[in-house]
C-alpha cells in the first residue's frame, strides 16, 4: 500500500508559471508521490496552461526525471520554455 504522506515542498515558479501563479516561490504541503503528480496538482489548482511535456524539474538544485520520488522539503524548480533572441 503506498501511503499518502503529506510533505511541505519548496516551488520556485519561473517566466509564466511565476506570471500565472503572481508569485515566484511559495511552500505547498501536497500528497503526491512524484514530480509529476506534483505539477498536475498544481497546475489543477492554478490553472496553468504549461503541460510537462514543455517543462523541465529540478529537485535540490538536479535536473531530474518526472517520475522522481518526492520526499518532504524537497525543493522544486519548473523551468518552463524560454524564448527569446
Amino acid at each position: 500500500m503506498v501511503s499518502m504522506e503529506r510533505k511541505n515542498i519548496k516551488v520556485q515558479y519561473f517566466a509564466l508559471l511565476r506570471e500565472e501563479r503572481g508569485m515566484s516561490a511559495e511552500t505547498v504541503i501536497s500528497e503526491a508521490q512524484t514530480v509529476k503528480q506534483f505539477y498536475e496538482e498544481l497546475k489543477r489548482q492554478h490553472h496553468f496552461r504549461l503541460t510537462v511535456d514543455v517543462l523541465r524539474v529540478a529537485v535540490n538544485d538536479e535536473f531530474k526525471d518526472w517520475d522522481t520520488i518526492l520526499k518532504d522539503g524537497d525543493r522544486v524548480v519548473f523551468i518552463p520554455p524560454v524564448a527569446g533572441g
